[in-house]
């Protein structure tokens, strides 16, 4: 297990850039000139703690194995094209160097290949080191700022930063900006059917209506629903209403399955409130791995971790 050490990557994507760079390209803009940095000499560049400034040629650039995004919207693509043959580019990448005057992207994808589309020779990019782990979480954080992955992309990233580098879901979320319980509930998504995660990539359902599927017993209930949601375009209401309560009648209070929603919600798991007599009452709650248990029993325990 690698040794993990304190980031700023939690701070997000302007800990990484040069300031004085920063304020370059900002002078560039307000010149209205093209937005590609001007080429430097690799024996006369800036330094910088966070990296270096160059123009390095897009073909001398590999993609990033560690990056969590595989889809790439072709509309998007097409305007991003557009704008980079008017603008250049104006946000340089992230990569990390190779030897042979060969480059790892890092951060920058769609940047890299939309300038390929447009005929760009080179690019402006932020040459820095990095750990096997600095790509991924570089990477995953770009990402997540520019609201680029579906849930799916997101929580296999989170899965990896945890299986591969031994992060517990609290360290993850402070890396990224999330919260504990928002990381956990992404993950959980991996445990849902293949058919079922593909439609949540292909935007089908949301990610609510995704978990909320979760608190079903078996795959066939799921896809079963899964294809009634799609069909009906149901809301996440209608999908819990449909979980929660297949067979109860329609006069159950209000209040109770409003609570019921709620402690759902709070839970990020199935529960059941039945009502007895005199105001008393149970509450069962659903769970479908020790890992699933170990939350909930954190979570019910006031865990600070999760604060």
């Amino acid at each position: 297990m690698m040794k993990r050490r304190p980031s700023g990557l939690g701070r997000g994507l302007g800990a990484l850039i040069p300031q004085r760079e920063e304020s370059a390209e900002n002078d560039i803009n307000a010149a209205v000139t093209p937005a590609v940095l001007p080429p430097q000499s690799t024996t006369d560049m800036d330094q910088a703690p966070q990296g270096t400034y160059r123009q390095v040629a897009v073909g001398n650039i590999e993609i990033n194995p560690q990056q969590p995004r595989r889809h790439f919207d072709h509309a998007a693509m097409e305007d991003l094209v557009s704008s980079i043959q008017e603008h250049g580019v104006v946000e340089p990448l992230i990569v990390t160097e190779l030897p042979q005057g060969q480059y790892e992207l890092i951060a920058g994808e769609r940047r890299l290949r939309a300038s390929k589309i447009a005929g760009l020779d080179t690019v402006p990019a932020v040459v820095r080191t990095a750990s096997e782990q600095d790509k991924l979480e570089i990477a995953l954080i770009e990402n997540i700022q520019r609201h680029d992955l579906n849930p799916i992309e997101e929580a296999i990233a989170y899965k990896r930063l945890m299986d591969e580098f031994g992060m517990t879901q609290d360290e993850v979320g402070k890396r990224v900006g999330k919260s504990r319980p928002q990381v956990a509930n992404l993950v959980r998504l991996l445990q849902l059917p293949e058919e079922i995660q593909q439609a949540l990539m292909d935007r089908k359902i949301s990610a609510s209506n995704a978990r909320t599927l979760l608190s079903l017993s078996t795959d066939e209930e799921r896809m079963h629903l899964l294809n009634a949601m799609i069909a009906g375009n149901f809301t996440v209401r209608q999908t819990e209403a449909r979980v929660g309560h297949p067979r109860r009648a329609r006069n159950v209070d209000p209040n109770v399955m409003e609570q019921e929603r709620r402690l759902r919600e709070s839970l990020g798991h199935r529960v059941d409130v039945k009502p007895g007599q005199n105001g008393g009452g149970e509450i069962k709650i659903y769970f479908h791995s020790d890992e699933d248990l170990s939350e909930l029993t954190s979570k019910l325990a006031g865990d600070p971790e999760l604060d």
